[in-house]
Order: structure tokens, then sequence, then C-alpha cells
């Protein structure tokens, strides 16, 4: 049995880079119980912002300013800013032990050629033989890859100056001529590294043949910490957050009120991936669920704490709801057709439309005519998805309404009159449920409610289901 873990560090979390150092990498840890662990690290806070765009106002980063762009060279004053912000972050880091002059070339070799990837690349698909579109995605790949490089080799640097016999393990795919799969760069990367007397710091992207970013878009990180921990047969896996995995987001239900999950099941944090409030990429868990290797979520800045431990296994003793959890990002795409009783291909057809944009259900409700689809995504698109339907129905009637989901979820959710008890707590709250979801499966109820009233139904939720004995 293999002794060593494989650890994930958030980008909020390495940006507090001197608490990375006393809680995580090294604190009171000496000797032999510095090794045996695979850091994998994420590019510090808001870097793959600037490198992409920004992931939730969508505001324009390097990457969504070359892509829109025919003629402008705004792209080419981004990543210069982006250069200087990563060496500011240099700066910073200098009385840690980073050598900034050091550091501040590597950041600038690694800007400097993308940046001539990129005006080649232009000057290329100029002559018409050669188009930008098909380019894209590796040209979103490769910026990227800049932020967690940045990052990896700075924690190797200084984990370095300390004493400590760390690697610096580079997937990002700089400079290889080599396109291997996604598994054989691992295994190559690891082949000749002594996890018992080396620490490697790892990229947290994977430039490989499969191309993760086309497939898992900015869960990369996630998926290449996964595939570290199945290939090298981790003894778990440690995901090192900025806060506990709770009941509830503490900022709604306050600190006070919220419980930390000790430990539920890969099935619950596939719910949790579904509303946006990922515990772990769902299929970054496949990996590690198949292999049997546990995963933990912990606290950065509690390093005592034990965390919140998730195995396939596990189910809670108890029936019992452990967490509130919900988007309110969501639309309502509502298509109502008198002509649809009897047609049983109708929501295949306009499930066409969801995979032509892109776009995955969150919920759905079905009746005799009417198909309602609840998707995240930006109005721009929907109003495009909702455009494609009418012209596949023009006889349809096609609503489209900002809601929110809210869910209660548990390992084990046995729990006799759980359904009237939810329904009752939003009702004395003053919210309306416009619908609900329940499967057979014991994990989870979800309620659709008004978008505005999305922090009100969450504390409802919490009082009712945990802060009192029901």
């Amino acid at each position: 049995m293999t002794h060593h873990t494989v650890e994930k560090i958030g980008g909020t979390t390495m940006s507090q880079f001197d608490k990375v150092l006393d809680n995580i990498l090294i604190g009171d840890r000496s000797g032999s119980q510095l090794y045996n662990r695979i850091i994998v690290v994420s590019a510090y806070g808001g870097v793959t912002d600037l490198l992409l765009e920004h992931k939730k106002n969508r505001e324009q980063g390097v990457y969504a300013l070359f892509s829109e762009s025919d003629s402008s060279w705004t792209w080419s004053d981004a990543i210069s800013k982006v250069s200087d912000h990563m060496c500011r972050i240099n700066a910073e880091l200098e009385p840690l032990g980073l050598d900034i002059s050091f550091a501040d070339r590597f950041v600038r070799e690694r800007i400097e050629g993308v940046r001539s990837c990129l005006l080649d690349l232009t000057r290329l698909c100029s002559y018409g033989h050669f188009q930008l579109d098909e380019h894209l995605m590796t040209v979103r790949e490769m910026l990227s890859a800049i932020g967690e490089a940045h990052s990896a080799h700075n924690t190797y640097q200084i984990l370095s100056a300390q004493g400590i016999n760390a690697r610096f393990v580079d997937l990002s795919g700089w400079m290889e001529t080599e396109n291997l799969a996604f598994e054989e760069k691992i295994r190559q990367a690891f082949a000749d590294i002594d996890l018992e007397n080396e620490l490697p710091i790892v990229t947290g992207y994977t430039q490989c043949r499969e191309g993760l970013m086309d497939t898992y878009d900015r869960g990369y990180t996630e998926m290449t910490f996964s595939k570290v921990a199945v290939i090298t047969e981790a003894r778990e896996g440690i995901i090192h957050k900025e806060f506990h995995l709770s009941s509830a987001d503490p900022k709604t239900v306050g600190e006070d009120k919220t419980i930390i999950i000790g430990g539920t099941n890969y099935d619950v944090s596939d719910q949790l991936s579904d509303l946006g409030m990922e515990a772990i990429h769902p299929q970054a868990a496949k990996g590690m669920r198949k292999s049997g290797i546990p995963l933990r979520i912990k606290n950065a800045f509690e390093p005592e704490h034990p965390g919140t431990l998730i195995t396939s296994e596990y189910k809670s003793t108890e029936p019992r709801v452990e967490i509130i959890a919900g988007r309110n990002d969501v639309t309502l795409v509502e298509c109502w057709d008198q002509d649809m009783v009897g047609h049983i291909d109708r929501d295949t057809d306009i499930m066409a439309h969801f995979t032509a944009f892109g776009l995955r259900s969150l919920a759905k409700d079905i009746n005799a005519n009417t198909i309602t689809h609840y998707v995240s995504a930006p109005l721009n698109t929907i109003k495009k998805l909702s455009k494609a339907i009418k012209q596949s129905f023009p006889s349809a009637d096609i609503l489209i309404r900002k809601v929110a989901l809210v869910s209660i979820l548990g390992s084990n959710m046995n729990v006799p009159g759980i359904l009237h008890e939810a329904v009752l707590a939003l009702t004395e709250a003053g919210i309306d449920v416009h619908a609900i979801h329940k499967c057979m499966r014991p994990v989870g109820i979800q309620f659709v409610v008004d978008e505005e009233l999305f922090q009100d139904a969450v504390k409802a939720l919490h009082v009712k289901l945990l802060e009192e004995d029901c």
C-alpha cells in the first residue's frame, strides 16, 4: 500500500502563500514528514481571470480579447499587464525566500514566448488558408498554462531556498515537441521521482493529446490532481480550500450556525458540483471513486482540523439532511406546445438545441404539453437558444424566467416527512415553491423559487432541517 497523499491548493489559498507555508507545506514538519506528498497548485487568485476571462463577470482577459478581435492589438497590452501583475506577486514573495530576478525572468520568458506565438498565428491566419477559430482552443490552453507554471515554479523556488528537496514538475508542455496522452504524460513525469525524498510541486495544468480545456475548461486543475492521485496510487487525495465543507454557506446563514460536514460520499459531492459548489469536479471525482481513493476537503487555515472525508461507501448512520445548497444564476426555459401531446421525440429535439449551444440542464420538468429546462448560462446564449427552439416549434410558446434552485442534500435522506418539513419551512417563510424535483434515490430534493428569495430559502431550510430538532 502506498503512503503518499496528493494535495491540491486552490488559487485563492495560493494568494496567501505565507499561510500556505505555515499550514500546508511546512508548518511543524521536519525531516521525512515533509515528503511522501505530491503538491498540485493552481495559479494565484485572479491570474487565470486575467489570462482568459473573469470567471464570474466575464470581463475580457487576454484570450477573450485575442479571440474576439480581428485587428485590435489590445490583447498584447493585456498580456503585458498580466506580466506586470505576476512580477508584483513575485515581489510580495521575496521575504519568503523567492529570488525575484530569477522568478521575473521565468515569467517574462513564458509571457514573451506566448506573445510571439500569438503574433505568428495572427500573421499566418491573415493569408486566408488558415482559420483562427481552428486554433483558439490551443491558444486558450497555452495562456492558462502560464498561471499554473508561475505559481508552481515560485513554490519550488521558495521551498528549495528553505532547504527542502522540492522538484518542479512542469506538465504545461512548454517548449515540448512530443504530444503525449494525458495518462502517459503523468506516468512519464513521475517515473523517476523518489517520493520518500522529494517533494514534487506540480502544475495544475497538463498539456496533453486529449486537450483538457476542450472537455473540462477551467476544471483542468482538478483533473490533473485526480489523475496524478490515480496513477501514483495515492493513499488519499486532499483539496485545501479557504473554507470548510459546511451545512450551508456561512455568509448566508451565519458562521455560528453552520455545521462542518465530517463525512459524506461521492454521490453528494456530484450533486454539489451540479449546483456550482464543487468539492471536486465530477469527472475528477469519478477517477478517484473508481480507484477507491478517498478525498479529504480541508480548510487551509485550520490545519489541525481533519476536514471532510468523502468516500464511496459513506452513509450517515442516522437519516438526516447534511447540506443546504443551491444557485441563483438559473434561467427557466419553458416550451409549451399543444401539438406536443403524443409526440415522444419532442424532448430529444429540444435537447439537440441544448447540445448545439453546449448547455446542460440542471433540472427538468415535463408533462403532456410542456417541457421546462433549468440552465445556468449567459442571457445572450439563452436568448439564442430560445430563438432556435422557436424555429423548430413555431406553434410553441417559449418562456424565459430567472429563478433559483435550492437543494437539501445528504448521504442518507430516508427521513420520514422530509419533503413536508421542507415545503412547510419555505411556506412559513413566505416563499412560493414553483417546482420540486425529487428522485427515488434519497440523496437530494430540489426546490425552484424566485431568484430574489434564494438566500431567504436557504436560511429557512437550514433553520428547519439543521438548526431545529425535526
